[in-house]
């Protein structure tokens, strides 16, 4: 899959996802990922018929089946301390507000 889909997928802007991978690149090795060639990423969208594709500056990125199974445990780490993070400060006004543990 590429960048862009997974991205959609996720539901985020495809740089956050390509941040998020880079921020964890020692967990994508060139199995996982590989960023496609200009003549690759010509030829794909020649077979969309399509000679624009949205303003992509970057050649994308396309993930094995194991390079996404990566991303998912990425993103599923993300979402957990973002609710982990969400929980203390809800305790931490609490406790502000006079309400005890």
């Amino acid at each position: 899959m590429l960048d862009f889909d997974l991205a959609d997928l996720y539901e985020v802007e495809t740089k956050q996802l390509k941040r998020q991978v880079n921020r964890n690149i020692e967990r994508f090795p060139e199995d996982f990922m590989f960023q496609l060639s200009k003549e690759e990423f010509e030829n794909l969208r020649s077979q969309f018929g399509t000679s624009s594709w949205g303003g992509t500056r970057y050649l994308p990125y396309a993930f094995t089946e194991h390079g996404v199974t990566m991303l998912a445990s990425i993103e599923n780490l993300i979402d957990k301390k973002i609710e982990e993070e969400n929980k203390k400060i809800n305790w931490e006004e609490r406790e502000r507000i006079g309400f005890k543990k």
